[in-house]
């Protein structure tokens, strides 16, 4: 994941986060790709990017419908079929204000300009990470280890204002959320967003294959 901003790495033992969030023993059983790219910290809200493409895209109806309206809040999840086989780009910031991380996934389009989509991840809340939208919409998210990856999985939905926060009952709940990162080996690594619903099925589901800009 090297790039111009890398040289602002700071030089202690690394980031902590995700490790101590998974533990000693999921941590040191990841393969070491995966160790170095979620064990990376940048200083002075410096970014680090990488490059890929989309290789899957589709949604069922009720998965269209739901990110076309989603949009009305930021646009969180991928509503265009025409990404596919199109460039996608992921930026990740550091956040030194809140000590987490801005997250920019910018997917191609066959014509107009690529969706982009903001979110914030906070090392905070009763599952340790937290996922922002914007519009004081939020998530939970549960992190584990796989054998070549992680998995992150919605805990709970919940809106925000202020010290205010109300958790979404479950009939109100988009469905549950699936994010995995697979290593591939070859400095490449899998990016899968998989949203199904117990009534509608696999809503949403996109693969973006990324490969690390350094060797």
């Amino acid at each position: 994941m090297r790039n111009a901003s890398a040289t602002l790495e700071r030089p202690e033992a690394g980031d902590r986060r995700f490790r101590d969030l998974l533990g000693e023993a999921a941590w040191h059983g990841l393969p070491a790709a995966v160790r170095r790219r979620f064990g990376k910290r940048l200083s002075g809200g410096a970014s680090v990017v990488y490059q890929g493409l989309v290789v899957t895209m589709r949604m069922n109806l009720a998965g269209s419908i739901l990110a076309q309206l989603a949009r009305l809040v930021g646009g969180p999840l991928p509503f265009d079929r025409s990404s596919f086989n199109q460039p996608a780009v992921v930026t990740v910031t550091e956040d030194i204000a809140s000590d987490g991380q801005f997250w920019i996934r910018q997917y191609g389009r066959s014509s107009g300009f690529p969706q982009v989509i903001h979110s914030s991840k906070r090392f905070e809340g009763p599952t340790g990470i937290e996922e922002y939208i914007g519009a004081g919409i939020g998530m939970a998210l549960r992190v584990n280890a796989l054998t070549d990856g992680l998995s992150f999985e919605s805990d709970h939905y919940f809106l925000q204002a202020g010290r205010w926060r109300l958790r979404l009952p479950a009939w109100l709940r988009p469905g549950a959320l699936t994010i995995t990162h697979r290593d591939l080996g070859k400095d490449r690594f899998l990016f899968t967003l998989s949203l199904k619903s117990r009534v509608f099925g696999e809503l949403v589901h996109q693969d973006a294959l990324f490969h690390d800009m350094e060797t």
